[in-house]
């Protein structure tokens, strides 16, 4: 069963409280999404290190209820 993007956004948020997330459906199907992830908490860290601190918030969901997501993080 597809997620919802607010599902997505609040499990961002919960894992990293700093973060101001937008997530985008973007093939209206609810199966494929791009986030959008802004934190404090990224400074200092690669790329890898970030989107690995937004897969971990998302608790194991990405690739069973979270088909595809298109990440993009940076800090403010």
């Amino acid at each position: 069963m597809p997620m919802n993007p607010s599902e997505i956004e609040k499990l961002i948020k919960d894992g990293i409280p700093d973060a101001t997330v937008t997530i985008e459906d973007l093939r209206g199907d609810g199966d494929h999404y791009a986030a959008y992830v802004v934190s404090e908490s990224f400074r200092g860290k690669t790329r890898v290190q970030q989107h690995q601190m937004v897969y971990q918030a998302l608790q194991g969901r990405m690739g069973n209820e979270l088909h595809a997501l298109a990440l993009q993080t940076s800090a403010p």
